[in-house]
């Protein structure tokens, strides 16, 4: 019985989601800290942190959309709305995650338990209030990726004082995630014209039109931020060099792409399936990985 109820708990937690705290290592990364052990398992923890948080959000939301998520195809699967998993219990595993997670960031700083408590509360406020209107919903969620970058600077603060994550890369993570939050709604608008079926509130005041121009621009905006970022003299003082700006092909591809993938195949409802199974995002991600690290290793 104990097997099967942790099972459930896991499922519930969506491990294959907590890619989005990957984002974690982002100030490790561009610090140029990455080959240093002690402050990648720093990183590592925080990581483990908020994908303990995110799992609890999982886990509220599943609570609070249960019959709204009983209407959809797919999400009416999920333990809570299929009734395998009890309401009361999924709240007590909620709290519970959520105690962990605290005291494993209180553990990692002062700064860093603000910014996951920071992060815990924004979410409960966009799942009981944020994304029922138009716009603000997905502002909501570009808003919690922000944090994630900001917590990837906090959990190092400890170690590292006076860190800081560039104010164009916070601007790139929010428009990115603006980005990936539009193509999801665009593709959940036009499964309930197919249907019939609203399973999200916000999108009676969406429409194709104002969805496919969101899109456009947060794409514009996002690489823009990037290329940005690349030649700000503080980012050529740190790095040495001026040819990071040489990686935003990469950058483009995999925008490029998840917007065919959006358009053309009618994706963009599940933006962590496509990160982890489409190849051609990949090549994007390993190109810019690789790219980033010749012109830093070998920039004049």
């Amino acid at each position: 019985m104990v097997p099967a109820r942790f099972s459930l708990l896991i499922e519930s937690l969506r491990p294959r989601q907590w890619t989005k705290n990957l984002i974690l290592f982002a100030g490790l990364i561009f610090s140029q800290n990455l080959g240093d052990t002690g402050l990648f398992l720093r990183a590592a923890a925080g990581a483990g942190v908020f994908s303990l948080l995110s799992g609890c959000i999982y886990l509220f939301n599943d609570i609070v959309d249960v019959d709204l998520d009983r209407q959809h195809p797919y999400k009416r699967f999920r333990p809570v709305a299929s009734g395998r998993l009890t309401e009361r219990a999924a709240g007590v595993q909620a709290v519970l995650i959520a105690v962990l997670a605290l005291a494993c960031a209180w553990l990692l700083g002062r700064e860093f338990l603000l910014t996951a408590l920071a992060f815990l509360l924004l979410n409960v406020v966009y799942s009981l209030l944020l994304k029922r209107y138009v716009i603000i919903d997905v502002m909501g969620i570009a808003a919690s990726f922000v944090v994630r970058a900001v917590a990837s600077v906090t959990v190092l603060a400890a170690v590292i004082p006076g860190l800081a994550l560039s104010k164009w890369l916070i601007l790139c993570t929010f428009f990115l995630s603006l980005f990936l939050g539009f193509s999801k709604r665009r593709s959940e608008f036009v499964r309930v014209l197919a249907t019939g079926n609203h399973t999200r509130p916000s999108l009676h005041s969406y429409n194709e039109q104002l969805l496919n121009l969101s899109i456009g621009l947060s794409m514009g905006l996002t690489l823009m931020a990037y290329v940005m970022y690349t030649l700000w003299p503080h980012t050529v003082s740190h790095f040495g060099t001026n040819r990071l700006v040489f990686t935003s092909p990469f950058v483009f591809l995999g925008l490029g792409r998840y917007l065919v993938l959006v358009f053309r195949e009618g994706q963009g409802g599940r933006p962590h399936e496509i990160l982890l199974g489409d190849a051609t995002i990949k090549i994007a991600v390993l190109g810019w990985i690789v790219s980033v690290c010749a012109i830093i290793g070998f920039s004049d």
